[in-house]
């Protein structure tokens, strides 16, 4: 603070600027941190990144009955579903954990563009 009462610019502005820095290293780690998620017991599992961005699937040969291929299907259509969700909600767990002290920095978080929460 300079004499006065007002708030030192320079250094308001150089904060802002730290923050942002911090806020784009945070959204680049969480693009590259793999999060996987699974269902059926493991028989489905699904990689996303820590941005939500699927990237792999894998569905263990014991989860296909070649005798009932349309209840297979069924099944495994539900399975992929569910690991995608599981994979996904570990990611925000991920974004909360690495973006949510930036966002309290910047005001509390509430009504951040961009933000998902």
């Amino acid at each position: 603070m300079i004499p006065g009462g007002q708030p030192n610019m320079q250094q308001l502005l150089q904060q802002a600027q730290k923050m942002q820095q911090d806020l784009a290293a945070a959204q680049q780690e969480l693009a590259e941190t793999p999060v996987e998620g699974s269902a059926g017991g493991g028989l489905v599992k699904a990689t996303v990144t820590g941005a939500g961005e699927l990237k792999g699937l894998v569905i263990d040969p014991k989860a296909v009955d070649v005798e009932s291929a349309e209840e297979t299907a069924e099944t495994l259509a539900d399975l992929v579903l569910a690991a995608v969700r599981d994979a996904n909600a570990s990611a925000q767990q991920l974004q909360q954990q690495k973006l949510g002290p930036l966002a309290q920095g910047l005001g509390g978080g509430s009504g951040i563009p961009g933000l998902p929460f």
